[in-house]
C-alpha cells in the first residue's frame, strides 16, 4: 500500500558525516576531516536507474563531462550507517557486505573510509587508540570494550560514547556496555571523467537494513502512538496500510518491519538535474506490504512499483518499510 502525497528523496548532505544511509554518487574531495562531497559544474548525470530490496540495491548511472577537458575527481558512495544504542539495526560491518563497481563494464576497486561518529565528533582516533573496533554492535566490540581498565571506561561513559547498563545476578555483576557511537562507512575511487564522453558507472550490494521484530501495525491500541505517527511522516503510511496490516493480523500472523534508507539528494550534486531517474521498489514477496513516499508511483508486478522522472533533482532521501507476516506453527 502507498501514498503518492510527496516526492522521493533530504537536504543535500554538503559534508559525508551527514549522510545517513546508502547515496547517490557524489564528487569529493579528501579535507582535513575526510571525505567532503561538493557539487560540480562540469558533470552532468544524464540518468540514473535504481532498483531497492532488502535483499539488493542495484543503481546504475549515466555520466557526461560536457567540458573540453578531462575531469579527474574522487567519486564517493556512501553506505548504510550501523547505529548504536536500541536502534534495530544489522550487527554486520558494511566491509564484511558485497560491494561492487563497475565503469563501463570494468570492475573498479574502491576504497575505503570508517569513522565512528558521536553527536557529530568523530571519535575515531579515540577509538583506534583503544583497540576497539568501530562497529557499534557485534560480539569483537563487546569483547574489546570489557577488556578495557575500569578508567577507561568511565572515560567512555562520561563522554557518552558508552552506557553501562551491568546488572546482577545471584550475586554476580554481569558486564553489559552498550556503544551508542555510529559507523559510517564510504566507499571511494578516483575517477577520470573524458571530455565530451559518457561513462557508465554501476553499484551493486547488500544493504545493512533495519528492522524490528514486532510491529504496532494493525493494532488498533497501538496505531495512535508516537511510533506509528513517525511511520506516518517518514514512510508515507495510510489508511489503507494500516487495513491491510489488520487483516493480516486477522490471518493469525505475527508482524515484523524491515527498513531501507537510501539517500537520493546527493544526486543534486551534478552540474544538471538528473536527465531520466528511474526508481523501483520490490517488497520481495507479494504477501508483504511495503509503503514509501512517492510522486506517481506505479505498480509494475506482483512485488515491484516503479517511479519515473524527468529532469529531476532530489530534494527529499527514501525510506521504505516492508510489512512481513509470520505464521508461527503450534
Amino acid at each position: 500500500m502507498i501514498r503518492l502525497n510527496r516526492g522521493v528523496a533530504a537536504v543535500l548532505a554538503a559534508i559525508l558525516l551527514a549522510a545517513p544511509a546508502a547515496a547517490n554518487d557524489s564528487v569529493a574531495s579528501m579535507g582535513a576531516g575526510g571525505l567532503v562531497l561538493q557539487r560540480t559544474d562540469g558533470i552532468e548525470m544524464r540518468s540514473e536507474d535504481l532498483y531497492v530490496s532488502a535483499a539488493e540495491i542495484r543503481v546504475r548511472y549515466r555520466f557526461y563531462n560536457r567540458t573540453q577537458r578531462d575531469i579527474s575527481t574522487i567519486v564517493a558512495f556512501p553506505m548504510p550507517d550501523l547505529q548504536g544504542g536500541d536502534e534495530a539495526v544489522p550487527l554486520e560491518d558494511p566491509l564484511q557486505m558485497p560491494f561492487t563497481t563497475t565503469v563501463n563494464g570494468r570492475r573498479v576497486a574502491t576504497n575505503v573510509e570508517q569513522k565512528a561518529i558521536f553527536n557529530g565528533v568523530d571519535h575515531s582516533g579515540l577509538l583506534r587508540g583503544l583497540a576497539v573496533p568501530f562497529t557499534p554492535r557485534g560480539e569483537a566490540t563487546m569483547q574489546a570494550l570489557a577488556a578495557l581498565p575500569r578508567p577507561q571506561i568511565e572515560m567512555l561513559i562520561e563522554m557518552g560514547l558508552i552506557e553501562d547498563r551491568s546488572w546482577t545476578d545471584a550475586g554476580v555483576r554481569q558486564l553489559d556496555l552498550v556503544p551508542l557511537w555510529t559507523l559510517k562507512t564510504t566507499h571511494y575511487w578516483t575517477q577520470v571523467f573524458p571530455a565530451g564522453r559518457e561513462l557508465d558507472v554501476r553499484h551493486q550490494y547488500t544493504p545493512a537494513v533495519g528492522g524490528s521484530a514486532g510491529s504496532v501495525f494493525g493494532d488498533p491500541a497501538m496505531e495512535a502512538g508516537e511510533y506509528a505517527s513517525q511511520a506516518a511522516t517518514r514512510y508515507c503510511t495510510d489508511d489503507a496500510f494500516r487495513a491491510g496490516a489488520r487483516r493480516m493480523r486477522a490471518r493469525g500472523l505475527y508482524l515484523t518491519e524491515t527498513w531501507v534508507d537510501y539517500i537520493l539528494t546527493t544526486g543534486a550534486n551534478w552540474a544538471e538535474p538528473i536527465g531520466e531517474f528511474r526508481l523501483v521498489v520490490d517488497k520481495g514477496s507479494s504477501r508483504n506490504l511495503v509503503s514509501f513516499c512517492g510522486e506517481g508511483v506505479r505498480k509494475i508486478g506482483p512485488t515491484r512499483f516503479e517511479i519515473r522522472r524527468r529532469n529531476y533533482t532530489p530534494t527529499q532521501d527514501l525510506s521504505v518499510l516492508i510489512l512481513t507476516g509470520i505464521r508461527f506453527d503450534d
